[in-house]
């Protein structure tokens, strides 16, 4: 059931399909539980390697959502590739750190772990209204 008192997240009143990336599968079916409750479909991935894969895909994608601090590949680095492939596709960086390094290599908009649903909401609803972001309005 989507959370009580929120209008649907995108401009179409459509569900959005959000790729959730985070290495820490406990962190991951949380954020996934939370994204399904807020009315969107989330696919799972647990590495950027993994994600890329997805993202390399036909599938659509309207939303990244990353964990910042992954082994092998962290979500900067992610993001970076994944605007490769989708250019226009709204990335969402999760972090337990207060800071991101001053040398990222592009400015993302972040949430800080622990996050609450109503945060995530809001993040989403800014992100995947905004003009360019890739999700069909209609």
């Amino acid at each position: 059931m989507p959370y009580e008192g929120f209008e649907m997240l995108n401009l179409a009143n459509k569900a959005a399909r959000i790729l959730v990336v985070d290495d820490d599968a406990l962190i991951n079916m949380n954020a996934v539980d939370m994204v399904e409750q807020l009315g969107h479909t989330a696919l799972q991935a647990f590495s950027g390697r993994d994600a890329l894969t997805i993202l390399a895909s036909d599938q659509g994608i309207d939303l990244l959502m990353t964990d910042y601090a992954m082994p092998g590949m962290s979500g900067l680095e992610l993001a970076t590739q994944a605007r490769t492939l989708r250019p226009n596709l709204p990335i969402l960086l999760v972090t337990g750190y207060s800071e991101l390094p001053g040398d990222a290599p592009i400015d993302l908009p972040h949430l800080s772990k622990p996050y609450q649903q109503t945060d995530l909401a809001d993040h989403l609803m800014v992100l995947l209204n905004a003009p360019g972001s890739g999700v069909d309005a209609g």
